[in-house]
């Protein structure tokens, strides 16, 4: 079995919410943050033969790439075999026990009566994410006054720090701000249909690749319906 790099891409950005993955037999790949606020779930095309854990995520991935394009996997009871240079290399990468991973819930996370919705365009997603880095503020909001809904990067803590607002369409009247850390966006660049339910989670669908995203809002979100 070989992994594709569309799903060596999506395995990196899990590897970036948590340290471990426990694969599930089948096409579905998912992964929390070990404090719950962040989960994420992608399809990809290889059909994963077998439930297993990996506590390093990093590390397998740094290891399957020592092959290069030569890798192929064959699983086994209680490791993998990493097979390259034409056969001639076999690494025995061993599973580790599911305790030893923070592990998702087995059904998606449900994003209770969404009251905001919106799309958000590659472009935009970029520069936000740019903006944040560039600024180091911890912080990314999504607002409305009503009329327009903006995303804001800045710091909650310190109103002398540098701030951008970046306006992202028209509003409908309801006049909110959800608050999210910096640090708990970790999506693949891309497009996103966006969903955020005042209960305290917002969902993230990305518009081209079978992944999307759940993240919590944080304390201090409030929303006024119109």
């Amino acid at each position: 079995m070989k992994l594709s790099n569309d799903t060596l891409t999506v395995l990196k950005n899990f590897a970036s919410i948590n340290q471990g993955i426990f694969f599930k037999k089948g096409k579905t790949l998912r992964t929390v943050s070990n404090q719950k606020n962040v989960m994420a779930e992608a399809t990809i095309t290889e059909e994963i033969p077998t439930d297993f854990g990996v506590f390093d995520l990093n590390n397998f991935l740094t290891v399957l790439s020592l092959h290069k394009d030569d890798t192929n996997l064959d699983f086994q009871d209680n490791n993998v075999l990493i097979s390259g240079m034409k056969g001639r290399s076999k690494i025995k990468y061993r599973f580790c026990a599911p305790s030893m991973i923070t592990i998702p819930p087995e059904k998606q996370l449900a994003v209770p009566d969404p009251e905001i919705s919106f799309e958000l365009s590659a472009e935009d997603f970029d520069w936000i994410m740019r903006a944040a880095n560039v600024l180091s503020t911890p912080h990314i909001i999504v607002e409305s006054d009503g009329g327009e809904i903006f995303v804001s990067t800045l710091d909650l803590a310190d109103d002398s720090k540098h701030t951008d607002s970046l306006q992202i369409t028209k509003g409908n009247g309801d006049k909110y701000r959800m608050i999210f850390k910096t640090e708990n966006f970790k999506m693949l660049s891309g497009g996103y249909e966006v969903k955020i339910s005042s209960k305290g989670i917002s969902h993230f669908k990305h518009k081209t690749s079978n992944i999307q995203y759940w993240v919590a809002t944080e304390a201090g979100s409030k929303f006024e319906k119109a």
